[in-house]
């Protein structure tokens, strides 16, 4: 069973190696989605937002259908798959410990508890005038970075350099939390002031068994990451970075993933490399997000495939034989929406994708479409996947693939509907 919303970028990745493996797969949604009619009695509808529920409908489904394994593939469904993973007796991972993974104020409390080399931080309340400011500034000095506890994708993280700023940070995120859906009605969302942790980041990809960590890929982000906002622009990988410090990054990895209590399945990690070593930012318990993954090709035994079919093996106990990255350089480049309003067109892209090296260019939002910036925004414009013999060709060949690529967006008078 993979769980997942319906908008997610995930789905099309995860049938198809389904499909490789021959195994039927059945889609626990929040609506029906548009393959629902070629899935017919393999399509549950569920409430993503109530993952106690959506684990009644799951058992129900599963007295007709027994299910072997359940894949959150994104992070909105995490909960919801372990929960009904563990209705299912098909667990892996505690439901608590995949909760921590979504409630920052969690995460950073373990992996204090577990002496996991961490930001400073300290929790906040959301309010208007950003009256915590001064505190919290005293707290995690400056500058520092506001996020939401429990979003993803860099939305609702800003940086401040003052006192001023930080106010103004904390406010604005509070008016992104009070939309609709995203806090509940009067409450006053919780947020997280942090210390600004200045170096290059990196991504982790692997996969835990019993809780031992095998890394598939740690990626490269090349384009500075220091705010106010955080667009991630181009991943790359391998990782240049010195064998020791991603020897370190890798063991910090594994005790945040212990002090966490992950013990199976994907995890995506973030840390930034300083001038002191490694410092460990946050970990998903799913795979790497967007079309980003359809960059990596896993080599396990003699056989090459994608990263979701990677994952489904290791959920159905299917045969991986020392899983890991395959030869040579893969990445992709993110298109971030630069301002909001309406996306009128985006041009160039015949040309990004004939760009040596480039193997998929991918829009992901329709024109016409509403579009919103971070930090209030969620998507990107689309994806550029390249590979080649390292990743310095492919760094190089996502850059000269960006650059013939124009975005007209028109200005929106009143902002996008929540």
């Amino acid at each position: 069973m993979l769980v997942l919303p319906t908008a997610t970028y995930r789905a099309t990745a995860f049938l198809r190696a389904a499909a490789a493996l021959q195994v039927e797969c059945v889609l626990a949604s929040d609506e029906a989605p548009t393959l629902a009619a070629l899935m017919e009695g393999r399509v549950l509808t569920i409430d993503l937002g109530d993952p106690n529920e959506a684990a009644d409908r799951a058992a129900a489904f599963a007295e007709r259908r027994p299910i072997d394994a359940v894949v959150g593939v994104d992070e909105a469904s995490v909960i919801s798959a372990v929960t009904i993973a563990s209705r299912l007796g098909v667990a892996r991972n505690p439901v608590d410990a995949v909760a921590a993974t979504r409630d920052k104020r969690r995460l950073r409390r373990l992996l204090d508890a577990a002496s996991v080399r961490q930001p400073r931080w300290v929790e906040v309340h959301g309010d208007a005038a950003g009256s915590a400011a001064p505190g919290a500034s005293t707290a995690v000095g400056l500058p520092c970075v506001v996020k939401p506890v429990d979003l993803a994708a860099s939305r609702g993280v800003i940086r401040a350099d003052t006192v001023a700023e930080l106010s103004a940070a904390i406010g604005r995120v509070d008016a992104l939390l009070r939309r609709p859906g995203l806090c509940p009605p009067d409450e006053d969302p919780p947020l997280l002031v942090e210390e600004f942790v200045a170096g290059a980041e990196i991504a982790v990809e692997g996969l835990l068994t019993h809780g031992r960590l095998t890394v598939l890929a740690i990626f490269d982000k090349p384009d500075p990451l220091n705010g106010p906002f955080f667009a991630e622009t181009i991943y790359v990988t391998p990782s240049r970075h010195r064998v020791a410090v991603l020897d370190e990054a890798i063991a910090i990895t594994q005790a945040a993933t212990q002090a966490l209590s992950l013990r199976d399945g994907p995890i995506h990690a973030e840390l930034r490399i300083t001038a002191d070593g490694c410092v460990f930012l946050e970990v998903a318990a799913r795979s790497i997000g967007g079309r980003c993954s359809s960059a990596l090709r896993i080599v396990a035994g003699d056989r090459e495939m994608s990263l979701e079919e990677a994952i489904l093996r290791h959920a159905l106990d299917l045969p991986l034989d020392q899983p890991r990255l395959a030869a040579g350089g893969a990445g992709v480049l993110m298109l971030p929406v630069p301002t909001t309003g309406i996306l009128r067109h985006v041009s160039g892209v015949d040309q990004a994708a004939a760009t040596p090296g480039v193997v998929a260019v991918e829009l992901t939002v329709p024109v016409g479409q509403a579009v919103e910036a971070l930090p209030e925004g969620d998507r990107y414009l689309g994806f550029v996947v390249a590979r080649g013999s390292d990743a310095e060709d492919v760094e190089a060949a996502l850059r000269r693939a960006r650059r013939p690529i124009g975005v007209d967006i028109e200005p929106l008078r009143e902002p996008p509907p929540a």
